[in-house]
């Protein structure tokens, strides 16, 4: 998947760690963010391709929701994480197959097929070619299928910050490894705490984050911190731009997320065109 010899986050390292902290609780969350993003009480008779699996978590829920699943990585790491979930939930499944690969390598990408949901939720801005990784996913997606993509939202001046953090984590030793996640997790807490504040100085009762760890996706906070501080390399993208880049290509958005100008991932959800020749 790489395109530079630039130091790399240890993503699969990270996701190893996650996987301590795996519970029912997650597995379950995994599961209703994905039926409420693809619109689908089930993947019952559906093939699904989890691009960059990761931990592997959504690969499972996927699977436990029905579907046949191929889940491929770049990273090593990642792979063993997504085989591990398999063995523990869905050992000796034929329905579900875990290989290392990388969107970038077209020869690899020519020989999965086409999947009637394609899923690649905070990856492919990692790549080191966010726009030849758009592209590549998209005749992976069977005619009538869904595109499953979430994005850094692009920032302006803030994203250019972000980076410059991002590679100094990538580059840096251990004591500036962490020393970043703690002055960049402080930073969440204060600007927490300061919004509460406001929120109930204004009389505003909504809850800004659930207490416990696990956000609305299954994931861990902390987990999800150490890959926002370390997450490199680092791309972003203006939601119309990725719209106008799919609607070129034949594909319809059928649902859009977007964090408005604020820091995250813009989830997008396309369908591809009925007939074959994306």
């Amino acid at each position: 998947m790489p395109t530079t010899d630039e130091a790399r986050f240890a993503f699969g390292e990270n996701w190893q760690r996650f996987l301590a902290v795996l519970n029912d609780d997650r597995v379950a969350a995994a599961e209703t963010s994905l039926r409420s993003m693809l619109h689908r009480t089930s993947l019952e008779h559906t093939t699904f391709l989890d691009v960059g699996s990761g931990s592997g978590l959504f690969s499972l829920a996927a699977r436990r929701l029905g579907a046949s699943v191929r889940s491929f990585d770049y990273d090593p790491q990642s792979v063993a994480c997504t085989a591990e979930l398999r063995r523990r939930y869905f050992a000796d499944d034929d329905r579900w197959t875990v290989e290392q690969g990388s969107v970038l390598d077209t020869d690899y990408l020519a020989t999965l097929g086409r999947f009637d949901v394609v899923y690649s939720w905070g990856v492919l801005h990692h790549t080191g070619a966010m726009w030849q990784a758009l592209a590549n996913v998209a005749p992976l997606v069977a005619p009538g299928g869904q595109l499953f993509i979430a994005l850094y939202n692009d920032q302006g001046a803030a994203s250019a910050r972000w980076h410059r953090i991002k590679r100094r984590y990538a580059s840096g030793g251990k004591v500036t490894q962490e020393a970043l996640v703690g002055l960049v997790g402080a930073y969440f807490a204060t600007r927490m705490v300061v919004t509460r504040t406001l929120n109930a100085a204004s009389g505003t009762t909504r809850e800004v984050h659930r207490r416990d760890d696990v956000d609305r996706r299954g994931m861990s906070r902390w987990y999800d911190l150490r890959d926002w501080v370390g997450g490199f390399p680092f791309e972003v993208a203006k939601p119309d731009d990725v719209v106008a880049f799919y609607l070129d290509r034949g594909f319809e958005l059928t649902r859009l997320k977007t964090v408005g100008g604020q820091l995250g991932c813009n989830e997008y959800v396309f369908a591809a065109p009925p007939i074959s020749g994306v």
